[in-house]
């Protein structure tokens, strides 16, 4: 096996391994706080990518406009989005994270990262050291891989 086809192969080893971890902690947090999966999903996205209206959300989610709008309306209920007006278009809204909703999301992230902090600490040095080069080499080649794309 040559050294790229072995390397592809760890590294699909490290995020099958990444990802269900990740994923299984994001399910844990999310039934912790009572949301669905879609609902917390819509939390993230709002995290990380901002303000957005029904129709950005329902083409995001895959899903219709009423379905999106349906999942908004219960996540306003709970207090952890708000409506307000779209300064381009009076007649439209754009949905934002509350206080409440950015700190559910905050706790998410730090849980999420725990599991993280936990392994590094079983890494002696030299280890944490070679790991890190690694993932910064894999990181912004990724980074430069999404840029072209």
């Amino acid at each position: 096996m040559s050294n790229t086809a072995q390397l592809s192969e760890i590294t699909r080893k490290w995020m099958d391994v990444f990802m269900h971890r990740s994923m299984s902690g994001w399910r844990q947090y999310a039934k912790a706080t009572g949301l669905s999966m879609p609902q917390f999903s819509l939390l993230m996205r709002l995290h990380y990518h901002g303000d957005c209206g029904i129709s950005d959300i329902s083409e995001h989610m895959d899903t219709s406009n009423a379905a999106a709008s349906q999942l908004v309306d219960k996540l306003v209920q709970n207090e952890l989005l708000e409506r307000t007006e779209d300064p381009h278009d009076r007649r439209a809204k754009q949905v934002n994270l509350s206080a409440k909703g950015r700190e559910l999301i905050k706790k998410g992230i730090s849980e999420r990262n725990r599991w993280v902090n936990e392994l590094v600490t079983d890494l002696d040095a030299d280890q944490r050291a070679k790991v890190a080069e690694a993932l910064v080499i894999l990181t912004e080649a990724a980074r430069k891989l999404e840029r072209a794309n």
